[in-house]
């Protein structure tokens, strides 16, 4: 078979098989709750593979490597090691709580589990309104699906972009959670088998010892800390930002509310065991950034670092061309194992936490759910139709803000078992937004997650004496 054909049979093939497990995600989706969270009948198993595909995606299998093609090895630390660090803090210190409080009130999304947790709709709707900066990611997904899919294909990016929007929301306003968890596994799978073939195809490159390798490219290139990078060059840039940010970039709707899927507390381990190892070895495709450079690679934008080392590595005969084929759809699969997370819990947000509450109607909540999942979409086309260079540091100076304004509100929610003010949880998620957005792009600085990081830390410090002053007032109050 040839390469050609071979590439429209597969195609067509993985389009029926995701048509197929959302039909049968829309059969077991009757009503709004089963649209956003399911009916906690998944196996944990599944659900951990669903959210580490949720958490790789585009941005990890495609826009990433670019990163550590242009940073080098400080690149690969921040969002390898100290990110993966920060995600597997961020499961074992909040999952168990989260779980508590969104069982006792049977919490739908993210601003329902903050509406049950501080008694106050407002503060519910504020965050409800602050998640849709999610939006900048949805840009980034869909310009990263669009790159892969022009390699693919002999058609425009526009006409991709379009292609991909009308693919990922018609299957997912068919099932909604369960065609996200269904789909989700099936492309986690197919993610996992390329991460694993292109580390292992790439490894040869390094026979003279990994260090060695990228000391040929410069020193810098192989430092810890490179002098010559405006976005890794320190301890705080490369590891301490790198563990923050992503440990407040787990609290994004469309990742800490997976763990309202399960079942009950006890699925917890076996979820996050699942989770963290199959996310571990997704970050194994970072690696692709050093394959390029080592190998000499000249690629036309950083963006482009992926899509641009398959073809000069795999493209010449056919069986090379059935394997570039088969990893291009998977890297598309990785874009939209994330892109449908986002929408469900976009559009469930949306009906519940906003549209509800000012209406004062809660009734079709399926079928607003699903017109507010068109309304999305055609923002996020619109958006990415003349998208920005460097697409991904355009996504993290929007969802950076939205992980700096919810980390207070989510890690105090869940550690402090007693009411807490609102002014001092309220205080502290405008400190990190605004404060994020003040230093990025009031200061100057360059690395969203330094600027994002500072707001965190700076929202913790408030929130920390505020706390503080509340019970020393208490105490002053108890004895007079």
């Amino acid at each position: 078979m040839s390469a050609e054909s071979f590439k429209y049979l597969i195609t067509g093939g993985y389009v029926v098989l995701v048509y197929a497990l959302s039909w049968i995600g829309m059969r077991r989706t009757k009503e709004f709750a089963g649209f956003s969270i399911g009916n906690k009948d998944m196996s944990p198993y599944l659900i951990g593979v669903t959210l580490a595909a949720s958490i790789a995606s585009t941005a990890t299998f495609v826009i990433n490597p670019g990163f550590v093609y242009v940073h080098g090895l400080s690149a690969y630390l921040h969002y390898g090691l100290a990110g993966s660090a920060g995600t597997i803090a961020a499961f074992l210190t909040l999952s168990r709580g989260f779980l508590r409080v969104g069982e006792a009130n049977r919490a739908l999304t993210l601003p329902d589990w903050i509406f049950h947790r501080y008694q106050n709709r407002r503060f519910s709707q504020y965050f409800a309104f602050i998640n849709l900066l999610s939006i900048t990611f949805v840009v980034l997904i869909l310009v990263g699906c669009s790159l892969i899919m022009t390699s693919l294909f002999p058609i425009e990016q526009k006409t991709a972009l379009v292609i991909i929007l009308l693919f990922v929301f018609s299957y997912v306003l068919m099932g909604g959670t369960y065609a996200h968890a269904y789909t989700n596994t099936l492309q986690g799978f197919l993610m996992l088998a390329v991460a694993l073939l292109l580390f292992a195809q790439g490894l040869p490159l390094f026979e003279g010892g990994f260090i060695a390798a990228l000391r040929a490219v410069n020193d810098n290139y192989a430092a810890i800390y490179n002098p010559d990078s405006s976005l890794y060059f320190s301890f705080f840039s490369v590891f301490a930002s790198g563990f923050i940010i992503t440990f407040a970039l787990m609290l994004q709707p469309h990742i800490l509310t997976k763990v309202l899927y399960l079942r009950s507390e006890a699925d917890l381990g076996k979820f996050i065991a699942t989770t963290v190892v199959v996310g571990f070895l997704f970050t194994l495709v970072l690696f692709i950034g050093f394959f390029a450079r080592v190998s000499g690679l000249e690629v036309s934008s950083q963006d482009a670092v992926v899509v641009e080392y398959l073809n000069h590595t795999l493209i010449g005969t056919d069986s090379s061309g059935l394997l570039l084929t088969f990893i291009m759809l998977t890297l598309l699969a990785a874009g939209m194992s994330t892109l449908d997370g986002i929408l469900v819990s976009l559009s469930a947000m949306v009906v519940n936490d906003i549209v509800a509450p000012l209406s004062h109607n809660s009734r079709n909540g399926l079928l607003w759910s699903r017109w507010v999942l068109v309304g999305v979409g055609l923002l996020g086309m619109l958006l990415a139709w003349n998208s920005p260079p460097l697409i991904g540091l355009f996504a993290q100076k929007g969802v950076y803000g939205l992980a700096a304004a919810s980390l207070v509100p989510m890690l105090f929610g869940v550690l402090f078992r007693q009411p807490l003010p609102l002014w001092l949880v309220f205080g502290a998620s405008l400190i990190g937004l605004f404060g994020h957005f003040l230093l990025h792009l009031g200061v100057g600085i360059e690395n969203p997650s330094i600027s994002a990081s500072y707001a965190i830390l700076a929202s913790l410090a408030y929130a920390f004496v505020g706390i503080l002053a509340v019970r020393v007032s208490g105490s002053r109050s108890n004895n007079p």
